[in-house]
């Protein structure tokens, strides 16, 4: 819904909202705000307001520090809490620019409307559904997370309600107030773990909705005296969340993966697209598993994928297509919620562009458990595997020019530094089963 200067401010003056907040993201994915007064609306809408890019993740040096906020006027939303004094707040999600009215090259949002309209010069536009899951953890008397999960629950289970299920509930009632379609809501299979499923949207509105959707999270769940976390594997044993990334290309309101002459239904182009994901799939899993924490996820048996295939049936493929209709679409299953969405979105799209553009080919499809074949049969069906570790991640980002150009150089080179940084503090530290596991043994 487009959304006028003179709409915005009758809205925020009928609402009595007395803040606004400024929100954008940083390379690493993490939200973050300026909040001015309703008397500063207009200005803000108009002008853009000042902020130091120097105290924000991989955003600028010190002598370049300046930077401004441009809100994205589709973006305003009341939120369905008023704060402590009883004050209502409303919210932009903005774009960042440098001082001279250039889109600022490491602002992620930034980024992925470059390569938006690098699919629009083709002709496309990329439709997204988007289905992060989470964990609630319970918290102490002081506030803090503990390591007890809410419930004991598992797929699907239909519990008396608690905590947990209310939590739920309320953050799918805050999310639609604000004006959020949402399809689906369950627990999950591990204990304490959910997942909100959004409606099918653009590509940029899809990204913009799980940043809200992680804020407005984290929101309600402390009013419930819980710890909503996005770590991609809280528990050992358990599943780990991920982030599955539904999606298809149209043009217009045609739907180009779907060809009902072809005998599966899949059209060319969608296989293309399958090849161009697969092809650059190790270095897309830096963006989209971009922790140390995101490979223990990555493992056999958990219902993650960890083989780069595809397939129609097969539910443990990279790549799998839920449906052969005209509505057909691609899932996506690497990704976990720690990703940044703006970036997850730009590579993905990049890679299945470079797919159509360069016509490749994708492999046969996969239809049984790879990780259960044996490495020689793996072998002769050209079977390969998603990185084992983000240092491997990085390793295989380092070497993808596809991967590195939907990113642009700031913020490949401010990621890259951040999260070899993280897997050195990682390295050095010794963890509590090295010294269980040798500590009497050597």
């Amino acid at each position: 819904m487009n959304q006028s200067h003179l709409e915005i401010i009758e809205q925020a003056k009928e609402k009595n909202v007395r803040f606004i907040q400024l929100h954008f993201t940083d390379i690493l994915g993490t939200l973050k705000t300026v909040t001015i007064t309703s008397n500063y609306l207009t200005q803000a809408m108009e002008e853009g307001v000042l902020f130091d890019g120097s105290s924000i993740q991989g955003f600028a040096r010190i002598h370049e520090s300046d930077m401004y906020l441009h809100p994205d006027l589709n973006t305003f939303s009341i939120l369905p809490w008023v704060d402590k004094d009883g004050d209502v707040i409303a919210r932009f999600i903005c774009d960042v620019f440098t001082p001279q009215g250039e889109p600022f090259q490491g602002c992620p949002r930034n980024a992925l409307k470059k390569v938006i309209d690098e699919a629009k010069t083709l002709g496309y536009q990329l439709i997204a559904g988007l289905e992060p899951e989470f964990f609630l953890f319970e918290t102490d008397e002081k506030g803090n997370p503990i390591n007890i999960t809410q419930d004991r629950g598992g797929y699907f289970d239909l519990s008396p309600v608690d905590k947990g299920e209310e939590a739920r509930n309320d953050i799918v009632k805050a999310l639609e107030l604000m004006g959020f379609q949402i399809e689906a809501s369950h627990h999950e299979v591990a204990p304490g773990q959910h997942e909100i499923d959004f409606h099918f949207t653009d590509a940029l509105t899809a990204a913009d909705n799980i940043m809200a959707f992680k804020f407005v999270t984290k929101a309600v769940a402390k009013k419930h005296k819980l710890h909503a976390t996005f770590i991609p594997k809280p528990i050992q044993g358990e599943n780990g969340s991920g982030l599955h990334i539904h999606q298809s290309l149209h043009q217009g309101e045609r739907n180009v993966f779907y060809d009902p002459e072809a005998e599966d239904g899949i059209s060319q182009i969608a296989r293309f697209y399958i090849g161009g994901l697969l092809k650059h799939a190790k270095a897309i899993t830096a963006i989209t598993n971009p922790t140390v924490n995101s490979y223990k996820r990555l493992v056999p048996g958990f219902e993650a994928p960890v083989d780069i295939t595809w397939s129609i049936r097969n539910r443990s493929s990279l790549i799998r297509i839920p449906s052969v209709r005209n509505s057909i679409r691609l899932e996506y299953r690497s990704p976990d919620p720690s990703t940044n969405p703006y970036l997850a979105l730009a590579c993905i799209l990049k890679a299945g562009l470079t797919g159509i553009r360069e016509k490749i080919e994708p492999p046969p499809q996969i239809n049984e458990i790879a990780y259960d074949l044996s490495l020689v049969n793996r072998k002769e069906r050209g079977i390969e595997i998603l990185p084992d570790n983000l240092r491997e991640a990085l390793e295989a980002l380092s070497e993808d020019h596809v991967i590195q150009s939907a990113l642009g150089e700031h913020i490949y080179e401010h990621f890259m530094k951040a999260r070899l940084i993280e897997w050195g503090v990682y390295r050095n530290q010794v963890h509590q089963w090295e010294l269980e596991q040798y500590l009497t043994t050597l």
